[in-house]
């Protein structure tokens, strides 16, 4: 970055500038300044930025300026009491001071054609030059040096477009340079050594000639290159999903955030083969094998946690899907009081999971955090004392604490096989993955009757359905009364960004109109995310659960018959205080905790 020949970036106009912010006093300035060559030599000493590699101290040092000196600094900020100065409030600062606009680089919205076609990686490393977008017919750069004017003059020259620079902080900008162009040259490199047109033998419709090409060995460096940067780009995103689609002429990469997929990357139809053989491999999947579904697991380490991926397979029109679902331990294994309980549901839910015995339902479609509230359930229940017994299809996160048994029903190892076996273990809490057929529900209420704690999942949409379920699959009535302590239905809503919240007022009357009852009247006040970069737009960052506890009482036992009414029984457990799904959302709604917009696309009347 040629920032030193800059009088925009000295110390003392930064100082300035900072200081007519109110981001700092004008003591910390001077302490700043002070400090600045001690802190640029350590910097450089310890091999923090890559940039500066190659370089002797004394031109590392001229290069360094006073941003790098507070970022490693973080003073204290003045206006804001108790936080720090970071990278992004430094440089919007100074964007406001230059008169130019800032960006936070959403990296899912860019695209690689784009960043990585108009410059080389060693000109975007040498000047932090980053294209983003092509607006207005002007090439859109984000760069921590607007300035750079000869570097800016190149890249219009090359890309015979108009350059708009926008402030950008540069520890993104490396970081993106270094992705981007990293994962070109692993895909340019591998799509190199598979060059030549063939017809893709993994496309089911039907050609009147096939020309067999061979397929690039799922251990070629640059393919490895590429599978690694999708892991680390999807645990950079928490991802919660990484989807690879076979298409007519591309290879599309898609991940879920936030329970919502967005496209990362478009990659050549002739490296998708090789990038599902890798996964195979790594996931000890049989890579030849291409016409059946195929289940496999990969264990990762992210900053020294370790990472359970869950991969599966299925032949498609155009050739091979594959889903890899992330389970993060720091998802997985949560403080149950923090998963979005209501303090007098976290109270039912605690209860019915530390009675003795009997069994304990949780019931929601994929994707609702069922899992979470199992696994942070277990652990919190965990101790020297019990014996906890899972039993999963497959292992969704494997925890030292737990004996855990993944079903194989090749071998007739199935839920229901496995739960009358592990009797003789001397089991004290039992989990079982899913409740799916009459054999798994008959071996999980003998466990409940024989004394011992058993959790599971069932796939209904409310509390009150789930006893209904249990009968439908075959379970007596009167063995349902004597087993089942209780039944939790959730949903995931998505949060409010904290960074862009903002108070809105809506009318009660027209929130009633929508289907949400407040119990009140007039204007209430509600929250809603205006959308900024830290949430890539959407006003929303992270989800929260949203909760029905049924406690299994006397009254709804003698209505639950085979020919009992989901209704009635569903009114008298509101009498015996239920609060529904989409009432326990309304109140999460009034609390500022997500919109009604989430409320109204997760929860339904439930009359």
């Amino acid at each position: 970055m040629h920032v030193q020949q800059n009088n925009r970036f000295s110390s003392q106009s930064i100082c300035k500038i900072l200081v007519n912010a109110k981001l700092i006093s004008p003591d910390q300035a001077r302490d700043l300044i002070r400090r600045e060559k001690g802190v640029k030599e350590s910097l450089f000493n310890a091999g923090k930025n890559s940039v500066y590699k190659g370089l002797s101290m004394q031109e590392a040092v001229a290069r360094m300026t006073l941003i790098d000196v507070m970022v490693h600094l973080r003073p204290k900020s003045r206006n804001q009491p108790g936080t720090f100065l970071d990278e992004d409030v430094i440089y919007r600062a100074l964007a406001g001071a230059w008169k130019l606009r800032f960006i936070k680089v959403d990296p899912l919205k860019l695209d690689l054609n784009l960043v990585t076609g108009f410059i080389s990686k060693s000109f975007a490393f040498k000047h932090l030059l980053l294209p983003v977008k092509i607006a207005a017919g002007k090439l859109v750069v984000a760069t921590p040096d607007p300035f750079n004017f000869e570097a800016i003059k190149d890249v219009e020259m090359v890309s015979k477009l108009k350059v708009v620079p926008i402030l950008s902080p540069r520890s993104d900008i490396e970081k993106l340079i270094r992705e981007f162009f990293g994962f070109r040259y692993s895909i340019s490199a591998a799509q190199d050594l598979f060059s030549g047109k063939g017809v893709d033998l993994g496309n089911l419709e039907r050609f009147v000639t096939l020309t067999p090409q061979g397929d690039l060995p799922p251990t070629d460096q640059h393919i490895v290159n590429a599978v690694n940067h999708l892991f680390t780009y999807s645990f950079d995103q928490k991802a919660s999903d990484i989807h690879i689609e076979p298409k007519r002429d591309i290879c599309l990469v898609r991940m879920r955030i936030d329970g919502a997929l967005h496209t990362v990357y478009k990659l050549p139809k002739q490296l998708h083969n090789a990038v599902i053989s890798r996964i195979k491999t790594l996931s000890g999947l049989d890579m030849a094998e291409k016409r059946r579904p195929q289940d496999g697991r990969i264990k990762m380490v992210k900053e020294e946690t370790e990472v359970e991926i869950r991969v599966s397979t299925i032949p498609v029109a155009f050739g091979e899907k594959v889903v890899m679902r992330i389970m993060d331990p720091d998802i997985l294994f949560q403080d149950l009081e923090k998963l979005g309980f209501s303090g007098e549901d976290f109270a039912k839910y605690k209860k019915l999971i530390t009675l003795p015995f009997g069994i304990v339902l949780v019931t929601g479609p994929t994707g609702s955090g069922k899992s979470t509230t199992l696994y942070s359930s277990l652990r919190m229940l965990s101790s020297a004392e019990v014996n906890i017994t899972t039993i999963e299809d497959p292992i969704e996160m494997i925890h030292e604490e737990f004996n855990q048994i993944s079903v194989q029903p090749a071998v007739d190892v199935t839920f229901g096989s496995v739960l009358r076996n592990i009797m003789r273990q001397d089991p004290d809490i039992i989990m079982v993955g899913e409740i799916r057929d009459l054999e798994t529900a008959q071996a999980a209420v003998q466990a409940a009757l024989t004394g011992h704690m058993v959790l599971s999942t069932l796939h209904t949409n409310d509390s009150v359905s789930a006893v209904f379920r249990l009968l439908d699959l075959g379970i007596p009535p009167y063995l349902v009364h004597a087993s089942l302590n209780g039944i939790v239905a959730q949903r995931l809503v998505r949060k409010i960004c904290p960074h862009c919240i903002q108070d809105i007022e809506m009318d009660a009357k027209e929130l009633s109109e929508l289907g949400l009852d407040v119990s009140q009247t007039g204007t209430i006040s509600l929250r809603h995310g205006k959308g900024c970069n830290k949430c890539r737009g959407t006003g929303y960052k992270g989800r929260i659960g949203i909760y029905e506890i049924l406690p299994y009482t006397e009254s709804l036992k003698r209505m639950s018959t085979p020919d009992g009414s989901l209704k009635a029984m569903r009114n008298k457990a509101m009498e015996e205080g239920l609060v529904l799904l989409r009432h326990n959302g309304i109140q999460t709604m009034l609390q500022g905790r997500t919109t009604y917009q989430e409320i109204l696309r997760i929860t339904w009347d439930q009359f």
